[in-house]
């Protein structure tokens, strides 16, 4: 492997690598990344097929032919399917999702995209969206791709994670801090 797949260590990264270097000499890399993306919706939308894949009593080749009747319903490529049947083979399907997601972070990575995990108490409309995108992108000086998640615990404001980085300016920790001083006062 590359030095381009450095990084991406664990089962879950070896096989998004060789997805990647696929879909790379296919020059199918778009059409397997819309694919990944189907892939983890199909399984974050289904717990019983996720359920199905990731119980080890269940005969492989019928974990197999389910997933591949799924997935091929839902327009995935040719490559896809059989990455995924060899992934079925190796006993692997309940890896998976993971191995869409190390996927989506190759890609990301190649393409110079960086991924910023948001979360606020509130889900944020589409300007708000799109005007904290355009702030993160002249912060940081590479396109952005972001990560929604709402946590009702903030209590208003947000939590932006980008990489090893972090800026808090939740009303939680704004609270917890005002606590803090309070109890160092007394």
């Amino acid at each position: 492997m590359s030095s381009a797949f450095s990084g991406f260590s664990g089962l879950s990264g070896r096989y998004a690598a060789a997805l990647f270097e696929l879909a790379e000499e296919h020059r199918q890399l778009d059409e397997v990344a819309d694919d990944t993306v189907t892939i983890s919706a199909i399984l974050a939308e289904s717990p019983d097929l996720l359920r199905l894949l990731v119980r080890p009593v269940i005969a492989r080749d019928d974990q197999a032919r389910a997933a591949m009747a799924v997935f091929k319903t839902a327009g995935v490529s040719a490559l896809v399917l059989n990455f995924t049947g060899i992934v079925a083979q190796n006993h692997r399907l309940y890896a998976l999702a993971d191995m869409c997601n190390a996927f989506q972070a190759l890609l990301a990575r190649r393409r110079g995209e960086i991924t910023a995990t948001v979360t606020t108490a509130h889900p944020l409309g589409d300007k708000q969206s799109a005007a904290l995108e355009q702030e993160l992108k002249l912060a940081m000086g590479s396109k952005i791709t972001l990560d929604l998640k709402t946590d009702a615990a903030l209590l208003g404001g947000m939590v932006i994670r980008v990489g090893s980085r972090m800026i808090d300016s939740s009303l939680r920790t704004k609270i917890q801090r005002l606590e803090l001083s309070l109890k160092g006062a007394a």
